[in-house]
């Protein structure tokens, strides 16, 4: 069972998060939070698997409250973000942030997105994808991404490639053939080098230089 904390200032929004994902087997929503400092008062009361987290809201934002879970190694976050949140965008992946979905998304996307951060993996909405891409395009980070993507070995980018597919850590392990422990030493590697402190942050580099496509 996958335990969820939904945390958005608009009780109407929460209502329907908690209809979507609770009617699947696998998926509780064991606490609820109007905001960051609420969020993160629940956490010390649930044990929770992932955050569902708005970006934009009354009292501390997510971005905040993203940067302050992470800090103490809490539970990922996937972020729900709208169209127009490119400079909060980037503020919440050098937060942290596992994943990013748009209000807009399918039910279905929800889910699985939900599921994937849960698991240990990332999921970056296309949308959302080419939106920061657009914005590091115009931004002082493009040569430094170069450099880092250039310090990796093969092997390390083979694992980076797979990573922004979407595979978790064992599915890599299956498809490059090698231990999970090794795996697991080639992302602790990857994240180094590029600079990042997680998943989402080295996909974000993947698809800057072309080793993955956001569709």
């Amino acid at each position: 069972m996958i335990r969820i904390l939904l945390v958005d200032d608009q009780p109407l929004i929460r209502a329907g998060l908690h209809r979507i994902l609770g009617s699947e087997d696998d998926l509780e929503i064991v606490a609820e939070a109007g905001d960051g400092a609420e969020a993160q008062s629940q956490l010390k009361r649930v044990d929770v698997d992932v955050v569902l987290m708005d970006i934009r809201m009354r009292g501390m934002d997510g971005v905040e409250a993203t940067t302050r879970i992470r800090a103490i190694d809490g539970p990922p976050v996937l972020v729900l973000t709208t169209f127009d949140d490119d400079e909060v965008l980037w503020g919440a992946i050098d937060a942290g942030a596992a994943g990013f979905i748009l209000k807009e998304a399918t039910a279905e996307d929800l889910i699985r997105a939900t599921r994937t951060v849960a698991e240990g993996g990332a999921w970056l909405d296309p949308i959302v994808t080419h939106r920061v891409l657009e914005h590091r395009r115009h931004s002082s980070h493009a040569d430094a991404t170069n450099r880092h993507i250039e310090a990796l070995t093969e092997r390390e980018n083979e694992v980076l490639a797979a990573m922004a597919r979407g595979l978790t850590n064992s599915e890599i392990a299956e498809e490059l053939i090698v231990g999970i422990a090794t795996v697991k030493s080639h992302i602790s590697s990857i994240f180094s080098k590029l600079g990042v402190r997680d998943r989402a942050g080295a996909i974000v580099h993947a698809y800057q230089v072309g080793l993955a496509r956001p569709d």
